[in-house]
């Protein structure tokens, strides 16, 4: 009889290790969500798109209609981003799955777009090979005046693209017809911006007090400044037109053309009523007067 304390303190003993055991060592981790895009950060470029790893995510400025312009030697440079079955659990804080979508390259490739955008990586040659960036790097930003990183919030974009007017000629920068890219300004989205010929430093001599003629050339509204890291963020500005916000670039103000019904790519707006009155902004455009 002497034994059962003690077989009673032992059976005590052996019962709380057990349940300690249970409750937190064999406790099986919890099953790590990994984010497929995320949103890093830079001291000089701000927020801007990342895979799972942290390597960074870039956009093309020649990709102005939203499909890919990269082939040949040029894939091996700028590698397609793409994520199969994406979903908003896989996607970082700040990040909308209706923001993505897939496209397929010229030569079968499928791709991730984010707003519109392609989304590609850098690889640049090293030792005679095409060598992924590493993780937070982000020297393919700038290449060519034309590869930028992939920002959630761009308010000006630029595209190199053919103009194409109204009245369905090709045109050159100079408004002449003929064959030729132009880099020019965007929105975000990737939308064409024009100005106004007859506008003047930060004056918009267009747009009517009631609206009435807005849907012809409608404002650009915001009062966000984010752009690509080769512009000059102090050269844009906005105005007051009659209760409204408008987006200036060196003084011009900035406007959509109605015609261009929201299509990426579309820039109509550059031959009505003629050529040359309702100009693309361009990075070296002349100051307003």
């Amino acid at each position: 009889m002497k034994l059962k304390p003690v077989i009673i303190a032992l059976v005590a003993i052996l019962a709380t290790t057990f349940f300690l055991s249970c409750s937190s060592d064999n406790t099986p981790p919890p099953v790590e969500n990994k984010l497929e895009v995320n949103l890093s950060t830079s001291a000089t470029l701000g927020s801007y798109l990342s895979d799972k790893t942290g390597r960074t995510l870039y956009y093309f400025s020649t990709d102005a209609n939203g499909q890919s312009s990269c082939s040949g030697g040029c894939e091996a440079l700028w590698p397609v981003f793409f994520v199969d079955n994406l979903t908003a659990d896989k996607l970082g804080t700040g990040l909308t799955l209706a923001d993505f979508a897939t496209i397929t390259t010229g030569s079968g490739k499928k791709q991730l777009t984010y707003k519109g955008w392609p989304l590609y990586y850098y690889a640049p040659v090293s030792g005679g090979v095409n060598t992924p960036e590493a993780t937070g790097i982000t020297t393919g930003d700038g290449v060519g005046g034309v590869w930028f990183v992939a920002k959630p919030d761009y308010s000006i974009m630029i595209v190199k693209s053919q103009l194409v007017g109204q009245d369905g000629k090709n045109y050159k920068s100079d408004y002449t017809v003929g064959d030729g890219s132009t880099i020019y300004f965007t929105d975000g989205k990737g939308i064409t911006l024009y100005t106004f010929k007859n506008d003047n430093l930060n004056k918009n001599n267009f747009t009517k007090a009631d609206f009435s003629n807005n849907a012809v050339w409608p404002i650009y509204e915001t009062d966000k400044i984010v752009v690509p890291s080769t512009l000059d963020k102090s050269k844009f500005g906005t105005i007051m037109v009659f209760g409204k916000v408008q987006l200036t670039y060196n003084g011009w103000p900035l406007y959509y053309f109605g015609q261009d019904a929201g299509v990426r790519g579309a820039n109509k707006g550059i031959s009505f009523p003629a050529p040359g009155i309702w100009p693309v902004p361009v990075k070296d455009m002349p100051a307003a007067l």
